[in-house]
């Protein structure tokens, strides 16, 4: 056993001098490079170029789902078969809750400030009639929490990591991880651990290859992107509304997660550059679950978060911890509900915001949730849909910088948890690599 804890200790030294600071600055240096070549050629419209960019985001948008799934399933379960019999766990998860509640709230709260100073206008009647026929109806009242509920309960094994079912999968994983911690400490316990650590050596190494490959898919989502932009997708007619939004993204990435980091005793500058990397991919891909195994290597390698912390929190960050979508499904309800007359006191914005905050954690694993549920939310109480179909054209911008939002969130909840247990982890077995 002694000589296996070697082994792993030496592997994990060896990954960790492949990705020292140096190297790491050369890496960000790469993939800002790679962020305004593709910046400038998306800018100069040339089809042919905007095509392959167009193929080559979308390969590595698939490749990142693709390896998302088995990287949450494998992290949770080999986690909890080491931490799930130990006192630790309780305090591991009881932090990450807490702090995900916490900056999930004050994300909530400030949109609300920056809605009440700005106070964006109603927008002219026409316009709203005119974006009813932009609403995605199919799925108006369909996002119900009942239906959401019953589909994070699986009915077979394979449905949930077919279907990309985040939520569902983290039931599954954290079930296996769990009873895999509470089995006889048999011969065939010791199999199945092998076997598991064994997929996941294979993922990380998957994930670096990828990670070495990404300044060509940095490339192409900044080509994509620019080239959106050249072409008019993004528009201005809701400057107000969008000065909310974009705003209170901005003060929660920038002003409130510092805070946050600062009063835990971490340096929030350290920290955003040793996560940036992943920050980057969430902004492209739109997809926290896509990005957590870029997350997590990167949280382990440049941050130097205890593996029993990383692979245990961003999982369930990943599902539950929405910042920039708690702070868009109250703007948006907030502006929506002006826009149809809803008389907006300090005690119903106040209201809406712990409709947010529940909302946001409930909403996980659903693709585009933060948008259909807004609109599931808004046609029930018979405001005007048509603002919702106002709203999609810009809503890539707007899923961008939430995304990573929520990244950036997931990894300052990762290194206050990582931070505040590092003593009780020092005393604890080893998670193998």
């Amino acid at each position: 056993m002694a000589e296996k804890n070697k082994t792993v200790e030496a592997a994990r030294e060896e990954a960790l001098r492949a990705h020292n600071p140096q190297a790491s600055r050369k890496q960000l240096v790469l993939w800002f490079g790679a962020l305004l070549i593709g910046g400038f050629l998306g800018f100069l419209g040339i089809a042919p170029l905007n095509e392959l960019f167009n193929f080559i985001a979308t390969v590595f948008t698939r490749l990142f789902q693709f390896i998302a799934v088995p990287t949450i399933a494998l992290a949770v379960i080999t986690t909890l078969a080491a931490l799930g019999g130990q006192k630790e766990t309780g305090r591991i998860f009881a932090r990450a809750v807490s702090y995900t509640f916490l900056t999930t709230l004050a994300a909530a709260f400030v949109g609300l400030g920056l809605y009440i100073w700005i106070a964006p206008g109603n927008l002219p009647a026409d316009i709203v009639g005119a974006g009813v026929s932009a609403v995605p109806l199919d799925k108006v009242g369909k996002l119900t929490y009942y239906d959401h509920i019953l589909s994070v309960i699986p009915n077979n094994v394979l449905q949930p990591f077919l279907a990309g079912n985040v939520l569902s999968v983290m039931l599954i994983a954290a079930s296996v991880g769990l009873g895999l911690a509470f089995m006889p400490k048999t011969e065939n316990r010791e199999v199945l651990l092998k076997g598991l650590h064994g997929l996941q050596e294979l993922l990380f190494t998957l994930i670096r290859a990828i990670l070495w490959a990404l300044p060509l898919g940095i490339l192409a989502f900044a080509g994509q992107l620019s080239a959106q932009i050249e072409a008019g997708v993004i528009v201005g007619a809701l400057s107000q509304y969008v000065a909310v939004v974009m705003g209170g993204n901005l003060l929660q990435m920038f002003v409130v997660l510092p805070l946050f980091l600062l009063v835990r005793g971490l340096n929030p500058l350290d920290v955003f550059r040793k996560m940036s990397p992943a920050i980057a991919v969430a902004l492209f891909t739109k997809s926290s679950a896509g990005t957590l195994p870029v997350t997590l290597a990167t949280a382990e390698q440049n941050l130097k978060v205890n593996p029993r912390v990383s692979r245990f929190v961003l999982p369930i960050c990943t599902t539950i911890n929405m910042n920039g979508c708690a702070a868009f499904i109250l703007v948006t309800s907030l502006f929506v509900m002006q826009n149809a007359g809803f008389e907006l006191t300090m005690g119903t914005m106040i209201s809406w915001v712990f409709i947010a905050v529940l909302a946001a954690i409930g909403n996980a694993g659903v693709p585009m949730g933060c948008y259909f549920l807004t609109l599931s939310l808004m046609s029930s109480l018979g405001a005007p849909i048509g603002l919702m179909g106002v709203i999609l054209p810009i809503y890539t911008i707007i899923d961008m910088i939430e995304t990573a939002e929520n990244v950036w969130s997931d990894a300052s909840v990762c290194a206050m948890t990582n931070h505040d247990l590092a003593g009780e982890l020092k005393t604890s077995p080893a998670v193998q690599n």
